[in-house]
């Protein structure tokens, strides 16, 4: 099953609608964001558009509480930080990279996606893959998004701007 993983869009609308055009265009099963989606009518548009399971952890510039986002039946909130099983693999999640460890607290992850910093960036800690998809939003670097297929464990990073 491939997934998509994106952090910090910062309510890039532009770089937003072409990267959910990009997923639904090429078998994305399922999203997996990583906070700072920013405004809940930026969330309302990934939950319009993208019709799989939406994944998402809330980042230090989100404007919405979780229950402002309960009627959006595709999204699952995991609050700060989240593991969920995802085609076969425990699948851990935060936006800050301190929060890692709290997310390796709640049990065994194949792998940790995290946003934050805007960098694209893969470390081992534990023994497991921690992984930041970069910024969808393109602040401050380019606008990045990473591919992960769970049967095989292959992860691959996007640049949005030459899709």
């Amino acid at each position: 099953m491939k997934i998509a993983v994106f952090s910090d869009v910062h309510d890039n609308l532009v770089n937003l609608d072409k990267f959910l055009k990009w997923s639904n265009n090429n078998n994305i099963k399922e999203l997996l964001c990583c906070g700072d989606v920013t405004t809940v009518q930026t969330l309302e548009i990934v939950s319009k558009k993208f019709s799989g399971n939406i994944h998402l952890v809330i980042g230090n510039v989100d404007m919405f509480t979780e229950k402002e986002i309960a009627n959006l039946s595709n999204v699952k909130c995991y609050g700060k930080v989240g593991r969920a099983l995802i085609g076969g693999r425990q699948i851990g999640m935060c936006h800050e990279p301190f929060l890692i460890e709290k997310v390796l607290e709640i049990g065994k992850c194949d792998v940790v996606f995290f946003g934050h910093t805007h960098k694209p960036w893969i470390e081992e800690k534990q023994g497991v893959s921690t992984v930041n998809p970069g910024t969808l939003g393109g602040v401050f670097q380019k606008a990045t998004f990473s591919v992960f297929e769970t049967t095989k464990g292959k992860l691959d990073l996007k640049i949005l701007n030459t899709l």
